[in-house]
């Protein structure tokens, strides 16, 4: 009896990493040792931004917020703080999304903001 080996196997297994690797620098893209070592920590800095890209765009909406609401004189944190009191539930983005594409709707939400806030904030 003929010893069993896993040569179709392994074969798929290698070809699909170096597929993987495919447009990377030298080696990388070639060698089955280096294109592993690549594109596995490839696929750790996808994983991680993937998680980290959600932040980044809240940073950014907020950023916009606030650009959009010192324009109209009021600061970012009572604008939310009155959007809260107002009960408007509406999610940074949309409101980012409204100051940039919006102005006349997004000056209504500031008036909401201020007329909702507590006194000792106005």
């Amino acid at each position: 009896m003929a010893r069993v080996t896993h040569a179709a196997s392994s074969k798929r297994r290698k070809k699909r990493i170096i597929q993987a690797a495919e447009g990377y620098w030298g080696k990388r893209s070639k060698l089955y040792r280096r294109a592993v070592e690549t594109v596995r920590r490839a696929w750790v800095f996808s994983f991680r931004d993937r998680r980290a890209r959600k932040g980044d765009f809240r940073r950014l909406w907020v950023v916009r917020l606030n650009a959009a609401c010192r324009a109209e004189g009021i600061s970012y944190s009572r604008f939310i703080n009155g959007l809260k009191s107002a009960n408007v539930a509406l999610d940074r983005k949309v409101l980012a999304d409204l100051a940039v594409r919006d102005e006349a709707a997004f000056r209504q939400l500031v008036s909401l903001a201020r007329s909702a806030a507590p006194a000792a904030a106005r």
